[in-house]
């Protein structure tokens, strides 16, 4: 049971956002002693105290408002004051609750004016990550109904830029918006007399949902690897068809011959059933090209469809300023004529297209006229030559939708101007009617997601593969050290949320942790640049073999083997620490003393006298340091790290990715691991003591190092000697 229980009252002018918000951040922080929330719907948490509509019950006793939220981050970790943080962060909370709770708009806007000026050059409030002070003031300007207009209105722009940067995240917006579903459920429950039931933030009711009979589909195009964002689009559309016990479509929308191949497609099969996904069918939009070819000749016959030969750039501009097209008014008899010639590839056809006759002028720009058919000549790969023209995204998705008899479409948010689109198709077609549910998708910072420029590296030869440990791809990540557990459980936390956030790769990095830490055997590694004899004297006269634990908290692992000698190495960075006469502890063997450290005209360390003390005490030791007995029977290996391919957080719509290419994003290091380490296969991940987890790329072999990628664990990458190596 957890120590910490914080309770919010609703009906309070000011609810605990700051206390909600450093509790869920603790939450993800620290998961294995969680914070209790729970939610009150009464005027008071305890009347006869100040500030009660937040309390927070700890081991010793209670504390209330401003100082439960110092009580909250006192107890848990201090990432959240960061360095030297911890008084600038206090005065800022102090700040958040005197003036940032004002309801008198003149009062608010003094107090503002000061945070605009502070924030004018800076990103956060103290420090360079986000922190108490943010949590405190973000959550006090949320919970302040004034607030809204004064930071919307245009007077407090860095204000305005910090207030919706915090807004988009899981743990501050993401928080708050939990917490009003919660509360809302929750009255809706006491108003019928039922007990609150408590449900996944994931449940969102979607509309005229009946069980058993939900049909959703994840229509991926063949034109490149599965990434993470598929990835969360597929389990999404799996976790409802399961939950309302429905099915779930595996639909591949083949609908542009030159972009697609059959390989994309095995691969993304490959990659789903990887992740647990399997649909009850698998479908192909290409299957029903008789079908929607028919469906354009009817709208062509309706007056609902016209052939049109504008100029691509020159078409572009008309929808842009709303102006008809030239052919909008072709009778049915020469659109027909002309759409026979878009069927048959002619000269005429190839300069064609079919567009739906909507608007001209809509506010919404999806609406103006779109294209519903282009020629193409190239081979399809499922049809071969027997089809020359072929349908978009956007006229394909709501038909097939329909007649595969789907119930829900889930789709990121950026189709939502299409949504009037994709309902007046199915109007216009006289279908069934099909609910469409927006989610925000995945994006990462420093991540490139578009498969067009994922595959413009891979054509630039700048990385390995669609499977490159650089790439956002669900082979790139697992080639990384992701395992399908923490792929699923980060994908699943995000949930449905409307929200658009840039998540940071660590979050993902360290949910992974969690999943690998408790089985990932213990090794030892040195680096063998500047490496570091140590003599000891006292030490075993022959060496000596024993069997040890892989890992000291799961025995299941199984056993290791361990050398024990009078020659031992050291890395270069841990014999630099060291002093004459020092006393310090050799990790799972027991204390030595420094006699005498050479070294050499550099500073370079070049060896060490000691004497092996195994009476010492390892608790009063500063130093504890990795070790590896100096035989033939160190296994040679390599060491990779990776950065970002790209080194701006977010690129624009206006920028150019080219333009901020990371210039060195590959790592190496050579190094001497322990014997056991030779029989490790491809895909293994294990713990390096103090250097990290790492993925096995390369099995060692009689001639060649094994080669071992780094995998992230959400904390600052330290690159152990690493020598960097362009992409």
């Amino acid at each position: 049971m957890s120590q910490y229980q914080l309770t919010l009252a609703a009906k309070s002018q000011l609810t605990g956002f700051p206390q909600l918000i450093a509790a869920a951040v603790i939450n993800h922080i620290q998961p294995t002693s969680p914070i209790d929330i729970s939610i009150v719907d009464d005027a008071l948490v305890d009347k006869s105290v100040p500030e009660s509509s937040v309390a927070l019950k700890g081991p010793d006793s209670t504390t209330y408002g401003a100082e439960a939220l110092k009580t909250l981050i006192a107890a848990f970790p201090t990432e959240l004051y960061g360095k030297d943080e911890k008084k600038l962060s206090d005065e800022w909370v102090t700040y958040a609750y005197e003036h940032l709770t004002k309801k008198d708009f003149k009062l608010l806007n003094v107090a503002l004016l000061k945070l605009e000026s502070h924030l004018n050059f800076r990103s956060f409030i103290v420090g360079y990550s986000p922190s108490l002070a943010d949590i405190a003031v973000w959550g006090v300007l949320r919970a302040n109904s004034v607030v809204s207009a004064a930071v919307k209105g245009g007077t407090f722009i860095n204000v305005a830029r910090w207030y919706k940067f915090f807004e988009s995240s899981p743990y501050f917006g993401g928080a708050v918006e939990i917490y009003n579903k919660d509360l809302t459920e929750q009255r809706k429950a006491s108003k019928v007399g039922q007990k609150k039931e408590s449900r996944a933030s994931f449940d969102i009711e979607l509309i005229d949902a009946k069980e058993g009979e939900v049909v959703t589909r994840f229509p991926p195009e063949p034109s490149g690897y599965l990434h993470i964002g598929h990835a969360k689009a597929a389990l999404l559309n799996q976790y409802f068809a399961q939950a309302y016990k429905g099915k779930l479509i595996i639909r591949f929308d083949d609908t542009n011959p030159s972009k697609e191949k059959e390989e994309f497609e095995n691969s993304i099969v490959e990659d789903l059933e990887l992740l647990g996904i399997k649909g009850d069918k698998v479908t192909h939009s290409s299957d029903y090209f008789d079908v929607m070819y028919n469906y354009a000749i009817q709208m062509i016959k309706d007056g609902l469809a016209y052939v049109d030969d504008t100029p691509l750039e020159t078409m572009r501009e008309q929808r842009g300023e709303g102006i008809p097209s030239a052919r909008r008014d072709r009778s049915v008899e020469e659109n027909l004529k002309f759409f026979e010639e878009m069927k048959n590839g002619t000269e005429i056809g190839l300069k064609s297209c079919l567009r739906a006759k909507i608007s001209v002028d809509d506010n919404n720009k999806t609406l103006r006229d779109p294209v519903i058919y282009r020629t193409n000549l190239t081979p399809h790969h499922r049809t071969g030559t027997t089809w020359k023209i072929y349908p978009t995204y956007d006229f394909c998705v709501p038909i097939v939708d329909a007649l595969e008899g789907v119930t829900h479409a889930l789709r990121t948010i950026e189709y939502r101007d299409r949504n009037a689109q994709y309902a007046w198709m199915l109007k216009a077609l006289k279908l069934r009617n099909v609910h469409v549910w927006d989610f925000a998708r995945v994006n990462f910072v420093r991540t490139l997601l578009s498969k067009r420029k994922l595959q413009w590296f891979v054509d630039k030869d700048l990385v390995t593969g669609w499977d490159d440990p650089r790439f956002p791809t669900v082979r790139g990540v697992r080639r990384r050290g992701m395992t399908v557990e923490g792929l699923r459980n980060f994908i699943l936390a995000t949930g449905p949320s409307k929200n658009i956030i840039n998540l940071d790769w660590s979050l993902i990095w360290a949910g992974n942790k969690k999943v690998i830490d408790p089985i990932a055997p213990r090794h030892t590694a040195v680096l063998t640049k500047d490496v570091v004899k140590v003599a000891l004297s006292g030490g075993p006269e022959k060496d000596i073999i024993e069997d040890k634990l892989k890992h000291k908290k799961n025995p299941d692992i199984g056993t290791k083997k361990v050398i024990f000698s009078s020659n031992v190495l050291i890395d270069q960075d841990d014999a630099k620490t060291l002093k004459d006469g020092e006393e310090f502890t050799l990790m799972d063997w027991g204390n030595a003393i420094v006699q005498k450290i050479h070294t050499n005209a550099e500073g370079v360390v070049t060896s060490i006298d000691a004497k092996l003390h195994l009476e010492g005490d390892f608790k009063k030791t500063e130093k504890k340091i990795t070790w590896l007995a100096d035989t033939k029977d160190a296994t040679p290996v390599e060491l990779v790290d990776f950065d970002h391919l790209i080194n701006k957080d977010k690129i624009e719509d206006d920028e150019n990715f080219e333009d901020f290419l990371t210039k060195v994003t590959e790592f190496h290091a050579n190094a001497l691991a322990d014997l056991n380490v030779r029989d490790l296969k491809v895909g293994s991940i294990i713990q390096i003591e103090r250097k990290g987890y790492y993925r096995v790329d390369k099995a060692a072999t009689a001639t060649e190092p094994a080669v071992l990628f780094t995998i992230p664990d959400g904390k600052t990458v330290q690159r152990y000697g690493a020598k960097p190596t362009s992409a």
